[in-house]
């Protein structure tokens, strides 16, 4: 019986000295030696908005500007780029898809002649010609000025269905509805913020 006792000791020491030893071995194995001893090292591994944000761009604001002087590539130029290139304002709206206050912007009452470019990539989305006076407190549009621009996403963050305005670079820029005047019908809802205005040259 003792015999027996000891020998269920020894036997239970031995598994917690073995249980210690391995718990000590995975705690001094990094993550990608796992992945490494696994087969899998060459499986990208994919960060949250969280940590990404925090790690440097390979890009540089001087390069993207490059980009955006030359007008490719644009999609390539990454949030975190953004960020130093933009104001605060204009990365919400652009990037995190905010609002700005009704009434606030800057090209609300803007009637000179002229075209709207994206205030980031730069890309001409709308024209003085199509610009009336909505009453809602955002700059509105009855037509696109150059569509392949601008590309259009079903949005159902807030009160049902609605359709975003987007540039092709992926901009935020506001939305779309059906109660615009002739001859489309439509308003293009947009922020201020999300825009640059360029005048006309003058003859």
């Amino acid at each position: 019986m003792n015999n027996r006792l000891f020998t269920t000791f020894q036997v239970s020491k031995y598994k917690l000295w073995l249980f210690l030893l391995m718990a000590t071995l995975l705690l001094s194995v990094s993550p990608v030696q796992l992945l490494r001893a696994s087969g899998e090292a060459d499986t990208p591994i994919v960060l949250s908005d969280k940590f990404s944000s925090q790690i440097e761009p390979d890009m540089t604001a001087a390069q993207a500007k490059k980009l955006i002087e030359q007008g490719r590539d644009l999609e390539t130029i990454p949030k975190a780029v953004w960020k130093q290139i933009l104001t605060p304002k204009q990365f919400n709206i652009l990037w995190e898809k905010g609002t700005e206050r009704a009434f606030t912007g800057s090209l609300l009452k803007n009637k000179q002649r002229g075209t709207y470019v994206t205030a980031g990539c730069r890309l001409p989305v709308f024209h003085s010609s199509h610009k009336y006076k909505s009453g809602t407190g955002w700059p509105s549009f009855w037509e696109m000025y150059q569509a392949g621009n601008i590309k259009l996403a079903d949005d159902w963050s807030w009160m049902g269905r609605r359709t975003e305005v987007l540039s092709a670079c992926g901009e935020h820029l506001g939305h779309v509805f059906p109660d615009g005047p002739d001859p489309t019908g439509l308003r293009y809802c947009i922020n201020s913020e999300a825009l640059l205005f360029i005048p006309d040259e003058k003859p």
